[in-house]
């Protein structure tokens, strides 16, 4: 089917946004449905302390997400996955410096996400120093490349779990290790592989984690960050004491519910789902790339580590926009590349940092999905953008 008037659209932008899953709907009637409706967790009756207890609850669950060895302690809960980035990037410099006043200067990568990139002339402003360190071709941080930059003045190191354009995962135990030698500490921002392939916060070696519920089948505006149990950070909200006085603000239990219910049904399965879409993302790079003028954004995608749901291409000689009205019209959602940049007309700056030239790098198209995918639709998708291919 060629015309996708008569269809009902197929969402292949989850690594945007992700639908609700039916326990997270399920979570969020139920406690409309309560006597703990409405009620703020931090009032002294008994409804606010029965709020609190099931807030608790949630962030227990949130927290074994992270993993086995995560205490709900180590766990603040955030309005979303980029406040969660921006506390983290702020707060550990600044607790860091202010434990050891020659830290002046944060690395992080040159293929963040904006969450972090666009908050770093803030960092410079604050009088911190910000390196950038780039990617090798295949699109991961090489654990050398970031040891040249590291010194005994290096207060954090953020680098992302895995990119949320290409997919390609990061060597982040080696990274984390690396920072530490110096005695930097390491955020990772988790948000695009959290629950879509094995995390656990402490294996990894990390000194904070963020994540964001929408990503996941939970609400958007629901996101946590963890932190170490005694690692510095100075608070980036305050008015209220909530979250042990590192993030003021009334928790939205509601919210935090639905993201609780979301980690509890993924969790279990994580490996599981990985080797099904991953099978899945090999066949629709193999069928796309067979194409002359079709390539994987990574290059050689078979050796490549990177999320299971996620397939990232570019196409010789057309454009993403041209592409994805095109596609739109035949009833396929996709992206360029990150939703957060996608007014934009410059070159992605995560495939630029690759060495992906200008032409190749806005023919880019970001295909995802997760466990609720029609195996079909990925079939029928890919033969329809070959014939768009085709007829360019």
């Amino acid at each position: 089917m060629t015309a996708g008037q008569n269809r009902i659209p197929v969402n292949l932008d989850y690594a945007a946004s992700t639908p609700m899953r039916a326990e997270a709907l399920l979570a969020q009637r139920e406690y409309d449905d309560s006597e703990l409706a409405g009620v703020n967790p931090n009032s002294l009756h008994s409804l606010g302390r029965k709020a609190a207890a099931r807030l608790e609850v949630a962030r227990r669950e949130i927290a074994r997400s992270f993993g086995a060895r995560v205490r709900p302690s180590e766990i603040i809960l955030t309005n979303g996955g980029t406040e969660a980035n921006q506390l983290a990037l702020l707060g550990l410099a600044e607790g860091a410096r202010q434990r050891d006043r020659m830290r002046n200067r944060v690395i992080v990568s040159a293929i963040e996400h904006d969450s972090i990139l666009d908050n770093l002339p803030l960092l410079r402003a604050a009088g911190f120093t910000v390196d950038l360190v780039q990617p090798c071709r295949a699109g991961y941080i090489e654990p050398a490349a970031l040891v040249e930059l590291l010194g005994d003045d290096v207060a954090l190191v953020s680098i992302m779990v895995a990119n949320n354009e290409t997919g390609v995962v990061q060597p982040i135990r080696e990274l984390a290790a690396a920072a530490h030698t110096v005695g930097a500490l390491f955020h990772t921002d988790a948000i695009q592989g959290y629950l879509h392939i094995p995390l656990d916060a402490a294996e990894l070696g990390v000194d904070a984690m963020s994540v964001a519920a929408h990503k996941i089948g939970g609400p958007v505006a629901s996101g946590a960050l963890y932190v170490k149990t005694r690692t510095p950070l100075r608070p980036r909200i305050f008015g209220g004491g909530q979250e042990a006085g590192r993030r003021a603000g009334t928790q939205d239990l509601r919210t935090q519910l639905a993201f609780a219910a979301a980690a509890r049904t993924l969790a279990p399965h994580v490996a599981q789902e990985r080797t099904t879409l991953q099978a899945l993302s090999d066949k629709l790079y193999a069928t796309l790339t067979a194409h002359p003028r079709i390539h994987a954004t990574m290059g050689d995608y078979a050796q490549a580590d990177r999320l299971p749901g996620m397939v990232s291409i570019y196409i010789d000689g057309m454009d993403s926009e041209e592409l994805i009205i095109k596609l739109d019209a035949a009833g396929f959602e996709v992206s360029a590349g990150s939703a957060c940049s996608s007014g934009s007309m410059d070159p992605s700056h995560v495939l630029s940092a690759m060495g992906i030239g200008r032409e190749q790098a806005l023919g880019a198209l970001r295909i995802s999905f997760d466990d609720r995918v029609n195996p079909s639709d990925l079939d029928e998708f890919a033969q329809t953008l070959l014939s768009i291919v085709g007829a360019a």
